[in-house]
């Protein structure tokens, strides 16, 4: 008599909670390297020696994990940096993505973001966090514009050093691009608001 098979034992909390933290890190690297859209489900498990089912049963799909990735990497990020520090750890985590424990959002931003899939709106957010705390750095009326400006430098660093790999950024030493890069910003912030030219008065008012 053939005996019905018997259900698995649930996880161990702490298995569990190693398991969660392994999709996790494996979930970030994956989005860094191919983007939310071209990372499978199965992908991500394997990398994290994990099943398929767990990773639906602690995130729920993958936009949930999408979501948790971005929340302990960059949001977390956000609330722990002092505004004045934000672009500087920002551009680092960008610069040493292969050091461990590095936050890898801004590479899953880069890939992700414009696209059109599901990942679009958490990316959208957290940009849009990233760029309402640098415009509180700039004393005039234009700190959302020079926000998105500096958010344009950052990225465009990340496009060119991580995603086309292109020399001499892609080697180049970490302290050597902050050390450029953060020389010019730091007058960035602090130059006065350009004036609007006049307009000349038209002949007969």
């Amino acid at each position: 008599m053939n005996e019905s098979p018997r259900p698995q034992p649930a996880e161990r909390p702490r298995n569990a909670a190693a398991t969660r933290l392994r999709l996790l890190e494996a979930a970030a690297d994956l989005f860094a390297e191919r983007g939310y859209e071209r990372t499978t489900v199965r992908a991500i498990a394997e990398r994290a020696g994990a099943n398929q089912a767990l990773l639906f049963r602690y995130f729920g799909s993958k936009h949930g994990l999408l979501t948790e990735v971005v929340a302990k990497g960059s949001l977390e990020q956000l609330r722990a940096t002092a505004p004045e520090e934000l672009f500087e750890t920002a551009l680092r985590s960008i610069l040493t993505r292969s050091a461990p424990g590095a936050d890898r959002s801004l590479e899953v931003y880069l890939r992700s973001v414009g696209r059109g899939d599901e990942a679009g709106g958490t990316l959208r957010e957290l940009g849009g966090e990233y760029q309402k705390v640098l415009a509180g750095l700039a004393p005039s009326g234009d700190g959302a514009l020079r926000a998105d400006l500096a958010m344009a430098w950052l990225l465009g660093i990340g496009l060119m050093r991580t995603v086309a790999a292109h020399e001499p950024l892609a080697g180049a030493d970490p302290d050597a691009v902050c050390r450029l890069v953060l020389g010019t910003l730091a007058s960035f912030w602090t130059a006065p608001e350009p004036t609007r030219p006049e307009r000349p008065e038209e002949d007969g008012q």
